[in-house]
């Protein structure tokens, strides 16, 4: 998989940026002191100033790649969620039992995050911390419904809707499968939060994991009402 991902690239939305940060060494540098740095103190007390100070480069410069700190954090979820897509995409690809199928998505939409060497300018396994902590910010927002108009969340919404198409390859029927699906994507993130902070209002642990909850609950949903 590592091999035919090589040969792709990451596909974000292009209203999110004004230069893309992949086409130059400073976008990249950007786009990895990012991760770093929101990972170290937090998105709320991040700033582009700060961000500049990191990678020895103006304020301005960044400017020139995204207008907000907003629109950074935008980009960041949409490229983690493409980066998601991809392997679900690759790993579901030669599996036609459907139940198989949707075992593995939900596999990788919830799994514990490694380290992909493919991109050698993001560290995932920050990013995902990014996205479990601070991913809300970038749509808890007034203007979430224009910005959805405008596609900055068409990546995410992709995602789920492939993993709602799995659910009704098993049952054509059920009447839930885009709030399942929308609700195993969101909820790993959660119960990944909840295992690391709140461990007194979660199951999961070092036993169990959130991959193990939202196969049985997926699996238990669909075919109760067959």
């Amino acid at each position: 998989m590592k091999s035919l991902l090589s040969n792709l690239k990451i596909s974000v939305p292009d209203k999110i940026y004004l230069k893309d940060p992949e086409s130059s060494k400073l976008g990249k540098r950007i786009i990895e002191h990012s991760i770093l740095l929101i990972d170290k103190i937090g998105f709320d007390c991040f700033t582009f100033k700060k961000l500049g100070v990191e990678i020895g480069s103006n304020e301005s410069s960044i400017y020139r790649y995204f207008e907000s700190k907003h629109k950074l954090l935008l980009y960041l979820t949409s490229w983690y969620w493409a980066w998601i897509e991809y392997q679900m995409v690759f790993t579901t690809y030669n599996v036609h039992n459907p139940t198989k199928k949707l075992l593995k998505a939900i596999e990788v939409v919830t799994k514990t995050i490694e380290k992909d060497d493919t991109f050698s300018h993001i560290n995932e396994i920050l990013l995902n911390k990014i996205i479990i902590n601070e991913s809300s910010k970038s749509y808890l927002t007034k203007e979430v419904d224009i910005e959805n108009k405008q596609g900055y969340f068409i990546v995410y919404k992709r995602l789920v809707k492939r993993l709602r198409d799995m659910i009704l390859e098993i049952n054509a029927d059920y009447k839930f499968a885009s709030s399942l699906a929308s609700t195993i994507v969101d909820g790993a993130l959660h119960q990944h939060f909840l295992k690391a902070h709140f461990t007194s209002i979660t199951d999961c642990d070092a036993n169990i994991s959130p991959s193990d909850f939202f196969k049985e609950l997926a699996v238990n949903a669909i075919t109760i009402t067959k």
